[in-house]
């Protein structure tokens, strides 16, 4: 759902490129991923990126957040079939199954399908997650003894009612707990500001298809073509009760379609691997805002702008080698963004609402570049013994637009009479940027397996909330925020026996801002929703068929705000996981029950901290969930 949030090094997810085989994914309003398009029942593995992200993955809007690539499991070679049920807390219910053709003919085809349900009740408040069905097709056809087609199609279509998020007056001097349960409203008044916060004025409906194609050539056993071109498109209504005119409904329409190409050519040689491609793509985001009475009666546009088609330019290198026990990497992108120009309107007053010309509100055409360098290096001390230094710079292309104008059109007077336009405030729109160097070691022996990395980052241009200094009521973003950030990652493995592993993972993260921004003291001040501290720990025990996993997390201490005077308590969660695994359990099939328990101890706490909110426009805070059960089983033939 969109009402999650993840961090790497301090840097959230929407921030981050999340691909499937190098394939960018993302939308916009909000930027980013969208990662909860597949069932990871359909993936095969994942690879993460936390500092510099390799120049061969489709950044879509950028990696300054890292990169997570998703490897399809593709149609297998061998027919079978699994399914798998899966039931829990609050009505919490999906339901599985995936085919696999095998092998058909002659020339290689097979062909795999799967299907999912899923469904569930929101833990607090009227309202459902759900239905969400998610369809996946994939093919692969050799072609010949030098060619392969692989073809992946995914469709995702759900529902949700939305989950209201606390101001932090709800959650500071000891009101958590009086608020941990309020949700929005159960039934109607009649009276518009309180009907804003009725539950089924505040829910989403998201569609979405992806479709690609991955086309390996081998024209020698030196040189290979791999194209990769795709299609996704994004149907999603979002609706959401507004303070604006005196309390009204907000529809957030994302009308998205994407189209593009990567194109790449491989070399292999002795000592050494190249690579050189390009990545295209075009795309076109409509997206605008209606307003409802909340009786449900028409009452205008909010946000609308006619937009044209944007496009992504990147030609890339990479090569690496290795030399006996040293290996090296270096790679290159060039990036280029061409933002489309947007022409301004407004509705006029009842009953027609006839959209206005208003030049005011008009966006130019802009185009923004940035090369991206990456540098690595490993060498083996032994078997045993391996250290490494890695260096990438990341980015993110310009993003929050519609917060931007729709705070410029409900202050439009204020700006007016200080001589500015939205074009104004778009002129302060920028890439972000990222430098990050990791420098560590890996070790694993027969006791101990330790993984920790020094890292350091440098950002610049972060869109960071200022107050104009003509007119001190006026807050809203810009790309002016510079800040540093150093830490440590360490995994650490016990290997207690051949039954027992105990695992330590803590993170520190230090992550300020290096100056003040205007009108504000943040000079030195953590940045919004990031803990210093965090830590996952626990114990795998195998016994027989059974693996059993108690585990603890940790999320320290952060802030909600950039002067850090909203402060978020720390919180200690526990949970528990066992699986049981018999092979062979009817005709080669192989049987897997799984029970899940997660805060164990019913700990209230804040999992997601929203700044400048949608909703709200200001910073808004969402809690945890309670204690939760889910109780699995799978059958795989």
């Amino acid at each position: 759902m969109e009402q999650s949030s993840v961090r790497m090094r301090g840097v959230k997810s929407s921030m981050g490129a999340l691909s499937v085989e190098g394939i960018p994914n993302y939308g916009g309003n909000p930027i980013g991923p969208r990662d909860y398009l597949y069932d990871m029942e359909n993936m095969d593995s994942v690879s993460v990126y936390k500092g510099g992200v390799p120049s061969d993955i489709g950044a879509g809007v950028g990696s300054r957040g890292g990169a997570i690539t998703l490897h399809p499991k593709w149609a297998q070679k061998a027919f079978g079939f699994e399914v798998a049920q899966s039931l829990g807390s609050e009505d919490y219910t999906k339901s599985y199954f995936r085919l696999d053709s095998g092998t058909l003919n002659e020339s290689g085809t097979r062909f795999s399908g799967a299907l999912s349900y899923a469904s569930a009740d929101k833990w607090r408040g009227e309202g459902e997650l759900g239905p969400r069905i998610n369809g996946n097709v994939s093919l692969v056809q050799p072609l010949g003894d030098k060619a392969t087609l692989k073809v992946w199609y995914n469709h995702n279509d759900q529902e949700q009612h939305l989950y209201r998020p606390l101001s932090y007056a709800q959650i500071s001097n000891g009101n958590l707990s009086h608020n941990y349960k309020n949700d929005y409203n159960t039934a109607l008044t009649g009276v518009p500001a309180q009907d804003i916060y009725y539950y089924k004025n505040n829910k989403g409906s998201y569609k979405n298809d992806d479709l690609f194609a991955v086309i390996n050539y081998e024209i020698d056993d030196t040189f290979e073509l791999i194209f990769k071109p795709y299609y996704a498109l994004e149907d999603s209504v979002i609706s959401q009760g507004v303070t604006s005119g005196g309390g009204r409904i907000q529809e957030r329409v994302r009308d998205i379609e994407r189209y593009g190409m990567i194109s790449e050519v491989d070399a292999k040689l002795e000592h050494l691997k190249m690579a050189l491609g390009y990545h295209y793509e075009s795309s076109s985001m409509d997206i605008s805002t209606k307003n409802y009475t909340t009786a449900g009666a028409y009452a205008g546009m909010g946000v609308v702008a006619t937009t044209g088609d944007t496009y992504i330019h990147s030609p890339y290198a990479n090569i690496s080698g290795d030399e006996g026990d040293f290996h090296w990497q270096a790679g290159l992108k060039y990036f280029r963004f061409e933002d489309s120009d947007s022409l301004g309107y407004r509705s006029g007053g009842a009953p027609a609402y006839d959209l206005i010309r208003t030049p005011d509100l008009d966006r130019e055409a802009k185009s923004h570049t940035i090369w991206l360098p990456t540098l690595g290096v490993s060498y083996d001390m032994d078997a045993s013994w391996q250290a490494y230094a890695n260096y990438g710079k990341n980015f993110i292309r310009p993003y929050s637009y519609m917060p931007l104008v729709n705070y410029y059109q409900n202050n439009r007077a204020k700006f007016q009479a200080i001589g500015m336009n939205a074009q104004d405030l778009f002129d302060g729109y920028g890439i972000e940027e990222s430098h990050n160097f990791d420098v560590g070691v890996r070790f694993k022996g027969e006791i101990v397996e330790i993984a920790p990395t020094l890292f350091y980052g440098k950002h610049k241009n972060l869109l960071t909330t200022i107050t104009n200094p003509l007119d001190s009521t006026l807050s809203y973003q810009q790309n002016v925020g510079k800040a540093t950030s150093y830490g440590i990652e360490t995994e650490i493995n016990l290997f207690m026996s051949d039954t027992t592993t105990l695992f330590i993972n803590p993170t520190y993260t230090d992550f300020t801002y290096d100056e003040d921004i205007i009108g504000m003291k943040t000079k030195g001040k953590q940045l919004v929703d990031t803990p210093k501290w965090m830590a996952r720990s626990g114990v795998i025990y195998k016994i027989g068929n059974f693996e059993l996993i108690p585990m603890v997390r940790f999320l320290g201490e952060r802030y909600g705000n950039a002067t850090n005077t909203e402060k978020v308590d720390e919180a200690w969660l526990a949970d528990f996981k066992a699986i049981y695994t018999q092979k062979n359990f009817y005709e080669k099939s192989t049987l897997k029950l799984s029970l899940e328990l997660n805060n164990i101890f019913d700990k209230e706490y804040i999992s997601v901290i929203n700044a400048s909110d949608y909703e709200t426009g200001t910073t808004t805070y969402s809690q945890g969930a309670p204690r939760s059960v889910m109780l699995s089983v799978g059958l795989k033939f």
